[in-house]
């Protein structure tokens, strides 16, 4: 990456335009930059002019409001320099598939990646800006940090606890947490998004079946989309990964930690996640994984679906709960089939086995008996 450093003026900005039009970088990185006065600036217009977009990265606070004040931050793509935290003696809070949220001080978390992207990691904070101002319950946004060699997002944060830990605290608190939870989720379901700010959940499924079409029959993969598709089309706000490590409460109040799998679509995609967290998974993997994964004691899990799925659907009837997780089910199944390939590394027999007990033994005649989604 291109690199500009110390101080741009009149006195050397002929020599500094003379040796970045030669270059013609698309990218530069800012870091050791001081000060660029309006004659630096100007070399950055020349060379947008002759490159297209010009990307600056790792701006000091001081030069990001030059370049701010004088409008090039609508001209280019200018990025402030990460600051840098440490969570050595922090409290993990709560743990996913992307990253682990680590408590900084009372009012503040922060999200910190496994190994995401920056541009990833931005995309993530502005869903959670979108749908803060939405109205869902998340926590604000702060800034994107360097927390050593990986990335984090900063967050406010009131004292609260997740799910997971309020029931490992007090199992016997599950009800109630559950059906709170639901409500919740079912508050979510009221709001309408917009599908150019956020991914249509039925859109991004299909692209996960051709992801993995290449391991079954044409025809196979074929009759998953065709399943797909046939989910009714909706435009509500859908969380994603509205697990109990995900939903934090404190007095009755419920906050939402990560936001970076929302979409829109139909509430069924929500529901089926729970169902992929609490009844598919338990029994499909290890309990030690499965503890990893809910956070709380695996053996409460059905219980959880049970109080969820009774108090968003308003019903204490065991023959319509079974009813709903049988018409849920080919969807929790294709959930558990596509991060069984994604987030694995297999091999060819390892392969030809998942693709015959989960597709061929489980999912395909799931799909074959489906129900529609009726609600």
């Amino acid at each position: 990456m291109y690199q500009i450093k110390g101080k741009i003026d009149s006195a050397n900005a002929a020599e500094f335009e003379k040796e970045i039009m030669a270059a013609q970088p698309k990218e530069i990185d800012a870091k050791e930059l001081e000060y660029i006065s309006s004659a630096g600036l100007r070399v950055l217009l020349k060379l947008t002019k002759s490159v297209g977009d010009v990307t600056v990265v790792n701006v000091n606070s001081d030069v990001y409001e030059i370049f701010d004040v004088t409008g090039f931050t609508s001209i280019m793509t200018v990025k402030k320099a990460l600051r840098e935290i440490s969570v050595d003696g922090c409290e993990m809070i709560g743990a996913g598939g992307y990253g682990s949220v680590y408590r900084i001080d009372p009012e503040t978390i922060v999200k910190v990646y496994h190994a995401a992207s920056l541009e990833f990691i931005e995309r993530e904070r502005e869903l959670s800006r979108k749908a803060f101002l939405l109205g869902v319950p998340t926590a604000i946004s702060f800034d994107t940090v360097k927390v050593g060699d990986k990335y984090g997002v900063v967050y406010e944060m009131i004292d609260a606890s997740t799910v997971a830990q309020l029931i490992t605290t007090a199992p016997a608190s599950l009800k109630m947490l559950g059906q709170l939870s639901a409500v919740t989720l079912k508050k979510l379901h009221t709001i309408k998004a917009d599908s150019s700010v956020f991914p249509n959940k039925k859109k991004s499924m299909i692209e996960w079946v051709k992801s993995i079409a290449q391991y079954m029959e044409e025809e196979e993969a074929q009759t998953i989309i065709d399943y797909i598709d046939s989910i009714p089309d909706r435009d509500t706000f859908l969380h994603g990964d509205y697990n109990a490590k995900n939903v934090m409460v404190k007095d009755g109040e419920v906050l939402l930690i990560d936001i970076g799998d929302a979409g829109i679509g139909h509430p069924a995609f929500d529901i089926a996640g729970l169902m992929l967290s609490y009844l598919v998974m338990p029994k499909a993997t290890t309990e030690d994984r499965v503890l990893s994964l809910l956070g709380f004691d695996p053996a409460l899990a059905q219980n959880m679906w049970g109080v969820m799925c009774g108090t968003y659907f308003m019903t204490g009837n065991p023959t319509e709960i079974q009813r709903i997780t049988g018409m849920l089910m080919p969807l929790a199944l294709f959930m558990m089939t596509y991060h069984s390939f994604h987030y694995s590394v297999l091999d060819e027999e390892a392969i030809a086995g998942r693709v015959n007990r989960l597709i061929r033994g489980k999912l395909l005649p799931a799909i074959k008996n489906a129900l529609p989604i009726d609600f």
